[in-house]
């Protein structure tokens, strides 16, 4: 086993708390949940809307996922934070699902939450893994 290396992403949204981006170990990344924060100002209000909310996360995961030179076809698991789960799970699942493959779409688990940081509706976390160079 090799040591984890620590990311920190320049092009990503400011952490909101200590944290790094993504910390990979052997081919595996683990990317911190998202929220739709703006990657250029992080002062800005959140977009309006959970369909709004679900894609700035998930650019703002393919931001991560870019960094370290992977993309949404790495991502093996994903966990999803909705604080309105009834109102808004379909809406965040039709954006989701924009993002991956029908035929290769990671695992994920959805949770109900009372609350996310920022007052966000949804945070997204993933874990990607990097086909190792033969």
């Amino acid at each position: 086993m090799t040591a984890p290396v620590f990311h920190l992403m320049d092009r990503a949204p400011a952490p909101v708390a200590p944290y790094s981006h993504a910390v990979e170990i052997d081919g595996w990344c683990l990317i911190t949940g998202q929220l739709a924060t703006d990657p250029e100002d992080d002062a800005r209000p959140l977009p309006e809307g959970i369909e709004a909310q679900t894609r700035r996360t998930m650019e703002n995961l393919r931001i991560v996922l870019d960094g370290l030179g992977l993309d949404f076809s790495h991502v093996v698991s994903a966990r999803v934070f909705l604080t309105e789960f009834e109102r808004d799970y379909e809406a965040m699942n039709a954006v989701y699902a924009e993002y991956f493959n029908a035929e290769t779409r990671p695992a994920r688990t959805c949770i109900g939450v009372t609350g996310i940081a920022r007052k966000a509706l949804v945070e997204i976390d993933c874990i990607a893994y990097r086909t190792p160079k033969k």
